[in-house]
């Protein structure tokens, strides 16, 4: 059931709830009527507002980012929670579905004013498109300024995003391993990603609910998007060119009876966890949000653009990272008002590593950004 949330100080911690935002009019042009968000909370909102602190979703993420009143892990642990560096004993902590999502949020999946599932009719939302729609949800809440908003990937193109758009709503933004636009290669990456989806034989224009689902074309998705999310060293260490159990990669004459690698099994099992949890048109909806990301649309040059917002800005880069290179969230420091740095994470795995080893800024995020 969807309720519309007042200001009040959400009792549950970690439980999903969800408020409808009304209509949402999209910057491509299209309509969303009665917008539901999900979203978690955690800890306590002080009298004033002043301590509340947004964490925004990567791609496929959800809104559990840590405990609460149940015992299922979060997926930033290392952030969030009791005694960690975005502290729920001191901050009341906001994380929210994006529009376009499947975790509650209003998507394709959801039912259209017709009664039937969105499917192909789902419009085209962008991450300024969803930055409006919790800016809504943050008044209900009685959220009038967030102390910090932070996220990583596109959680940090959206955290950005709110620097930009609402400049005197943001204190804080930390910009995790992404940079200030989606660039020529990750678009490229990502339309093999949507295009691995619409070619699948049961993908139906995206009018698949109620029939065979398109698994195949979602968790082949899932492989070439995992392929950039890992670091050539990470494969290879893990790896190498080890066949799979006894398998050889050079047994059987015709090639469809050749044995496999081993790290051809690994993208099949991350495919395959994906298909369990996660909607295809969700997959190309956000997917597609992400590749609209430039904070400078319609906003003139980079600078120009960041010197509307008036944030404490928290950079950081994951140093073998292959999909969001270093490079641009060098950039993105260089253009950022005052004198920002730019944090690394130093970890053989990749883009994974704002997610696996956020540990490693515990102490910059607490003395420099957090305070």
């Amino acid at each position: 059931m969807t309720v519309t949330v007042t200001r009040t100080t959400v009792p549950e911690h970690g439980i999903v709830r969800y408020a409808s935002i009304g209509g949402l009019q999209l910057e491509a042009g299209g309509y969303l009527p009665d917008v539901t968000l999900a979203y978690e909370t955690w800890g306590t909102l002080n009298e004033d507002g002043s301590n509340a602190v947004l964490i925004e979703h990567a791609l496929t993420g959800s809104t559990h980012v840590t405990r609460g009143d149940t015992d299922e892990e979060g997926w930033w642990e290392q952030l969030a929670g009791p005694g960690a560096p975005v502290d729920t004993d001191r901050f009341f902590v906001v994380s929210i579905n994006i529009v376009g999502g499947c975790y509650g949020s209003t998507g394709p999946s959801s039912p259209a004013p017709d009664g039937r599932p969105w499917g192909s009719r789902f419009p085209l939302v962008t991450l300024r498109d969803s930055t409006a729609a919790e800016a809504r949800l943050a008044d209900q809440l009685g959220i009038s300024s967030w102390f910090a908003v932070l996220g990583g990937s596109m959680g940090g193109a959206r955290a950005l995003e709110w620097a930009v758009t609402y400049p005197e709503r943001v204190q804080r933004c930390a910009v995790i391993s992404v940079g200030a636009a989606s660039t020529a290669e990750q678009i490229a990456f990502a339309q093999a990603q949507t295009l691995a989806i619409r070619q699948d034989a049961n993908f139906n224009g995206g009018d698949y609910y109620g029939g065979p689902l398109p698994e195949e074309g979602l968790a082949l998705a899932r492989r070439i998007a995992h392929i950039t999310y890992r670091s050539p060293l990470e494969l290879d260490g893990r790896f190498g060119r080890a066949p799979q159990a006894s398998e050889s990669p050079l047994q059987g004459e015709q090639l469809a009876a050749r044995g496999r690698y081993q790290v051809e099994s690994y993208l099949d099992h991350q495919g395959t966890k994906l298909v369990h949890r996660f909607d295809a048109n969700s997959y190309i909806a956000i997917t597609e949000a992400l590749m609209s990301h430039d904070v400078c649309r319609g906003r003139g040059p980079l600078e120009q653009t960041l010197s509307r917002t008036g944030a404490r800005f928290f950079v950081a880069a994951v140093d073998s990272d292959r999909l969001y290179f270093p490079s641009q969230s060098l950039e993105l420091a260089r253009a950022l008002p005052g004198d920002v740095d730019v944090n690394f994470i130093e970890a053989p795995i990749g883009h994974d590593g704002f997610l696996t080893e956020i540990g490693q800024l515990g102490h910059q995020l607490r003395t420099s950004f957090l305070v």
